[in-house]
């Protein structure tokens, strides 16, 4: 209960609209409910000849009200009569739908729309620990659940709950014995829906998990199509796909013969109780205690009673399934946000670049310390390279600065304040950022260029382009600026990745600057060119570097040596290789 209650909280800004939606329905629950009766009237009131106690009421209506026809002008009016109910009520039931449709809709959006923001906030430990295809599994289609709830759900057992409430009171009012058999079956149909219900749940939280590992699958071969084909992998990757769609496949299989089941099960029920109906209303007509227009409107009125327990009979097992997806979505809701702004959160006006790490430690578990214990001091406009072996923490240590994480003892401060009295939004202004692979979106050259700096001009993206050595190859592709790059930058050699990527820096003009291992996925010839454009963005900013090239930092004055986490050595190149330390190692073993 407490999931449907957290659903329709999406809903709270249509309360007016779904009022509007249940008078219509209520209106047109109500037509349907007149349907049987002109059909009644020309059974008793014309057709029968025997006169009896229970057709004296049609024919005196017939005679009242359509005395002045013929019998066939009569069937004629009550033949209209009932084209006029049933078009009336088909009218509103579009109208109805289309509005219920609409509100539906709306809060789809609204939930993709905060399943998407809140996973844009959450730390990069949490995306690190799942993959994308997951995520994007759940925005793209779980979110859909709450559309079935509200459509399926609400506008389904509202209507079925008043029409089986109105054609209950009708039937007993009629016959209330003939009533009661009708209802034996009641008890079987919800052990039937409760052990159905608790099933499809499980197999529909089956079928979601399992469509998304198929995602998965397909979107990382795909991504990878070049490494794969490389590697001739295509047999291997085709069966991998083959077994994940083939446990999706079982999933869905193993759903809809429960479904069947189900169907099969509730079927067998309404056709016993109908028969059983049938079977004691023949033998009232045959004793003349019941009309043949009474029967046949009774049974009219049986199917309108089974067809609203059938209906909320099915509708709680799709519930069940949209459940599965809603506790999907809300499981990502729910994820706490770790680096929040503390609500007296300053913004960072104009960053000098000083930088500072006091007794900083991390781990990304309990069990797994990266940083221990880090005291550092950068002084504005300094240029600091950080390098050590694979997974020593240098990585970890500059995403610290940005707030992709907070150390999880000590601070670090710029400005002398600690970063977490400062708004994220704010600090991230004042850092520009390059990595190993430069990240690019399936836009246009001129637009990635400028996804960091909103409202560039064109003037100032060329300069930025320009002073990033890559004004020239990009005047060289087909379109220029206006090319699009291909999904990832697919379209585009890696070194001239990179150089959109410090082009995008460039246009930054942040006075903090971040370098992780900017040029280790380049050439040797490629990386000198590209190192010469990175010295010219690093001047006038405070730089920190991390790299495993180490004749690339070697002429720096400030190099820190990380190992298991800890600074064990720093200095200048020059010192640091007299030393015959750790450094020294690493300087000798990059030469041979």
């Amino acid at each position: 209960m407490a999931l449907y209650l957290r659903i329709f909280q999406y809903f709270r800004q249509f309360v007016w609209k779904t009022l509007l939606s249940i008078i219509l329905m209520a209106v047109g629950v109500g037509m349907n409910l007149l349907k049987p009766w002109p059909f009644k009237y020309i059974v008793d009131g014309i057709l029968t000849h025997q006169t009896n106690p229970n057709t004296d009421s049609a024919k005196a209506f017939i005679n009242h009200y359509f005395g002045w026809t013929s019998q066939a002008g009569a069937i004629l009016l009550l033949s209209i009569a009932l084209i006029i109910i049933t078009i009336f009520s088909s009218m509103l039931s579009l109208v109805t739908n289309t509005l219920l449709l609409r509100i539906g809709l709306q809060g789809t959006l609204k939930l993709r729309t905060d399943l998407y923001s809140c996973l844009q906030s959450l730390p990069l430990k949490y995306h690190d620990a799942r993959r994308s295809s997951d995520s994007s599994y759940r925005v793209a289609y779980d979110s859909q659940s709450i559309q079935t709830i509200y459509n399926k759900g609400f506008s389904t057992i509202f209507s079925a709950m008043l029409t089986l409430i109105v054609a209950f009171i009708i039937m007993v009012k009629m016959d209330w014995k003939l009533t009661l058999i009708s209802l034996i079956i009641l008890p079987l149909f919800m052990l039937s829906m409760r052990y159905y219900a608790e099933r499809i749940r499980h197999e529909s939280t089956s079928i979601q998990e399992r469509e998304s590992d198929l995602l998965a699958t397909a979107q990382e071969s795909l991504s990878s199509i070049r490494m794969i084909q490389s590697f001739a992998r295509e047999a291997f990757e085709i069966d991998q796909f083959h077994h994940y769609a083939k446990r999706s496949l079982e999933a869905n299989f193993r759903l809809n013969i429960t479904s069947t089941k189900s169907a099969l099960v509730v079927g067998s029920l309404m056709a016993l109780g109908t028969s059983l109906m049938y079977a004691a209303g023949a033998l009232q007509v045959l004793h003349a205690t019941l009309s043949l227009g009474d029967l046949l409107v009774f049974a009219s009125y049986l199917t309108m009673l089974y067809q609203p327990i059938e209906q909320l009979t099915y509708t709680a097992w799709a519930l069940e399934g949209a459940a599965a997806g809603a506790e999907r979505c809300f499981e990502v809701l729910d994820e706490k946000e770790q680096t929040i702004d503390l609500p007296n959160a300053l913004p960072l006006e104009k960053a000098t670049g000083e930088i500072s790490f006091t007794d900083v430690s991390f781990a990304y578990t309990a069990e797994k310390t990266v940083l221990k214990k880090i005291n550092l001091v950068i002084t504005p406009g300094e240029t600091v390279a950080f390098v050590g072996g694979t997974g020593t923490g240098k990585s970890t240590l500059l995403s610290l600065i940005p707030r992709f994480y907070d150390p999880c003892m000590g601070r670090v401060h710029i400005n002398g304040h600690d970063l977490r009295e400062l708004t994220k939004a704010s600090l991230r202004q004042q850092i520009g950022m390059v990595f190993q692979e430069t990240v690019l979106f399936s836009s246009t050259v001129e637009e990635n260029i400028a996804y960091g700096c909103e409202g560039a001009t064109n003037e100032q993206i060329i300069e930025a382009a320009k002073r990033a050595k890559a004004y020239d190859f990009i005047m060289g592709l087909p379109h220029g600026l206006k090319t699009h790059v291909g999904e990832r930058g697919g379209h585009l050699s890696v070194g001239q990745r990179q150089r959109i990527g410090i082009a995008r820096a460039f246009l930054k003009n942040a006075p903090i600057l971040l370098l992780d291992e900017p040029t280790s996925a380049l050439d040797p010839e490629t990386e000198k060119i590209i190192m010469e454009t990175i010295f010219e963005l690093m001047q006038g900013r405070t730089t920190l570097i991390v790299t495993h090239r180490i004749a690339t930092i070697h002429r720096l004055n400030h190099i820190i040596v990380l190992k298991d986490g800890a600074i064990v050595e720093q200095g200048s190149g020059l010192e640091l290789l007299a030393r015959g330390g750790t450094y020294a190692g690493l300087y000798h073993a990059m030469a041979h």
